[in-house]
């Protein structure tokens, strides 16, 4: 059974970095996402077109390899996360969240029991074929599974305090797009209030021993936010790291 390491490196006080990753559909991407020093990717089922059989195969290379998945959800219902934990999701990315309530009970579904209710229903192939026990596998999944979830609205913000405080979150990822739109300030991530609104949401994830984090769009972001403290960290994703790269050659050699 694997341990996560990102959960442990954030719980540490260490930076994680990540991207998204929501349309290529071959798992060598998280491969040369590994290679290239990456520690974690968001599998975006709440954006990108993967079904389930996707995921499945894109988690369990990620693991090999030491990428951790994070599968976000399209939206908080038990069997998305469930089954996308079953699939071989090390960790949950939860979008939209407002609610203190609603969020303590989409962590519940992560959790098996006596911390959660999530129904047990794993195989051997799940553990690599380990021989260990029921309890074993439940005492180790409910230690190692992340919890992450997205501030994307004014009234996340308004709310940051009640919502890092419920039990079992590990970080917090804004979603500049969207909580730049709910600002007023669509696409202008460095507008003073957008800036202003993640800094309250980055001191409150200090406050409640929480890693504070975003994904960005840029590089230049980015290090904006590094330099600011964001430890759980997000960086393009897999198709526009391939334009970017390919679009750099292109102008070289014209």
């Amino acid at each position: 059974m694997k341990i996560n390491t990102v959960k442990k490196a954030l719980a540490e006080g260490k930076l994680q970095l990540g991207c998204g990753y929501g349309f290529l559909r071959s798992p060598d991407v998280a491969r040369i996402l590994a290679a290239a020093g990456f520690h974690w990717a968001f599998i975006d089922t709440e954006h990108g077109g993967y079904d389930l059989e996707t995921v499945q195969d894109i988690c369990r290379a990620a693991v090999a390899v030491g990428l951790c998945p994070i599968v976000r959800v399209a939206e908080l219902q038990y069997s998305l996360v469930t089954r996308a934990l079953d699939a071989g999701a090390q960790g949950i990315l939860f979008p939209r969240v407002e609610s203190p309530e609603v969020l303590a009970t989409a962590i519940s579904w992560t959790k098996f029991p006596p911390l959660g209710v999530r129904g047990f229903g794993l195989t051997p192939i799940h553990v690599d074929h380990e021989k260990v026990t029921i309890p074993e596998i439940i005492k180790h999944l409910n230690a190692n599974t992340m919890v992450v979830f997205q501030i994307e609205t004014r009234l996340g913000v308004e709310r940051r305090d009640e919502l890092i405080a419920v039990p079992g979150v590990d970080a917090v990822m804004v979603g500049p797009a969207d909580l730049s739109i709910s600002l007023g300030v669509a696409g202008n991530f460095q507008h003073p209030s957008m800036v202003e609104a993640m800094e309250k949401i980055r001191d409150s994830c200090v406050r409640y021993g929480v890693a504070p984090g975003t994904q960005t769009r840029t590089l230049q972001l980015a290090k904006f936010w590094k330099e600011r403290g964001m430890r759980f960290l997000g960086c393009s994703n897999e198709t526009g790291m391939l334009y970017d790269r390919a679009a750099e050659l292109a102008r070289e050699l014209a």
